[in-house]
């Protein structure tokens, strides 16, 4: 029985996968017993590891299997020595992807560490094709980068989300907005089944699929994505239950690499150049955490904590995830410009007591510290208000509405402006 996926892997798409079914199809013919020890120990990975990790593998092993045969002339696993894996090194560090530039270090990380972990694993097993002793020395593998999280700025952020809103395709925008607002990867996105999103209570939910992590995670939908989903599902039911994905229309559903192009795109019309769809997860994280959003509340959200399936609907019983992502949303979206809007019954009693607490709310240049139980008679006017507060952080928006004023005509206002300026740098928000 071949290892070899009947239809293309999860993510790579149909081309992909057949590209990689007429190679499998080349390297049996030229070295069946590799291959064949290649097959099982991939279907033994199928027994411990997600998806995904066994397509990286399948990946990794069967450019290391057509090396052997192309290059080394090796048919057999037992024959590749020490000496051989030296040569494969230097080849590996030397190929290019099909942009023309060399595989990156983590990728090169990743390959090594793969076929290390293969040979370790059939000689603990004692496969009759495995050699006796592993040809992978911890030194071949190049030591993983630590970098810290690269993610956007508020200012790149609302740009984004900006372009994103204003391009012609709503596919785009659903998948910029699903990726920021919920900090899933691209693979979760694209693996969305066509059911993911489930009510619960008052609140929508989205369901995530086993990840990496190989856990299923819900994560509270904010309002706006509610609205965008069911107009998506309403125009795209026919192809959502066809390829049994949420997000499918005419071209078919996502994978990584449409997700990844979509993002790239809409990053270069927004202007933001190194945009890719793990950086949208870094800076929901980021924006969480600068919001006073708890670290256990976040890790819950992307699903960083394993939990047992049997306390999922505990976790979501108590709402504690839930509570923490509608305060924070109230902040991110003075920053997209959107205030949000949930269902009345939405308010649990510490939200209602938080309310009630913290008069102060956020606006585009300030804060409203205007007490919940008095009436508003402004509206519009916030900055002649007293109950009007600004501080430093305000100072480039407030800059900009005081030119602004000025570019129209508007003395008055470009006064008013230029004392809020003159405040900000005194009061502290």
């Amino acid at each position: 029985m071949s290892a070899l996926p009947a239809r293309a892997p999860q993510g790579t798409g149909q081309r992909a996968g057949s590209v990689a079914v007429s190679e499998w199809a080349r390297l049996q013919a030229a070295a069946p017993q590799a291959a064949a020890t290649i097959h099982r120990y991939l279907r033994q990975l199928g027994t411990f590891l997600a998806p995904g990790s066994v397509t990286a593998a399948e990946n990794a092993l069967r450019q290391f299997a057509r090396w052997m045969v192309t290059e080394a002339g090796i048919t057999a696993i037992a024959d590749v020595g020490r000496d051989d894996i030296e040569d494969y090194k230097v080849w590996l560090a030397g190929k290019h992807r099909s942009a023309g530039q060399v595989i990156s270090r983590e990728t090169h990380r990743q390959r090594m560490r793969t076929i290390r972990q293969f040979f370790e694993r059939i000689i603990e097993w004692d496969w009759p094709d495995a050699p006796s002793r592993n040809p992978v020395i911890a030194g071949d593998i190049p030591k993983k980068p630590e970098p810290l999280p690269k993610f956007l700025d508020d200012r790149d952020a609302a740009r984004l989300m900006t372009a994103a809103r204003a391009s012609a395709d709503p596919r785009d925008r659903l998948v910029v907005e699903l990726l920021a607002r919920t900090g899933m990867r691209a693979g979760e996105l694209a693996d969305l089944d066509a059911d993911a999103v489930v009510q619960i209570g008052a609140g929508h939910w989205l369901r995530i699929p086993l990840g990496k992590l190989r856990n299923d995670r819900y994560v509270p939908l904010h309002p706006d994505l509610v609205g965008l989903l069911a107009t998506w599902t309403a125009a795209n039911l026919d192809h959502i239950r066809r390829h049994k994905r949420l997000v499918a229309d005419h071209r078919g559903p996502l994978d990584r690499h449409v997700i990844g192009r979509i993002v790239r795109r809409v990053a270069a019309a927004a202007g933001v150049p190194g945009v890719h769809p793990h950086r949208l997860r870094h800076t929901l994280a980021t924006q969480a955490i600068n919001r006073g959003m708890r670290l256990e509340a976040i890790a819950a959200l992307l699903g960083h904590q394993k939990m047992e399936m049997t306390l999922i609907y505990a976790k979501i019983a108590n709402r504690v995830v839930a509570d923490e992502y509608a305060q924070v949303s109230a902040k991110i979206d003075a920053l997209y410009g959107q205030p949000p809007e949930l269902p009345a019954d939405y308010e649990t009693t510490g939200m209602a007591r938080l309310r009630r607490e913290a008069h102060a709310r956020m606006l585009g240049n300030g804060l409203c510290t205007r007490p919940a139980d008095l009436d508003c008679r402004l509206e519009s006017a916030c900055e002649t208000c007293a109950y009007f507060r600004t501080g430093t952080q305000f100072l480039p928006i407030l800059t900009r509405q005081r030119d602004h004023a000025q570019d129209h005509g508007q003395a008055d206002r470009a006064a008013l402006f230029d004392e809020l300026i003159q405040r900000a740098g005194t009061e502290r928000s």
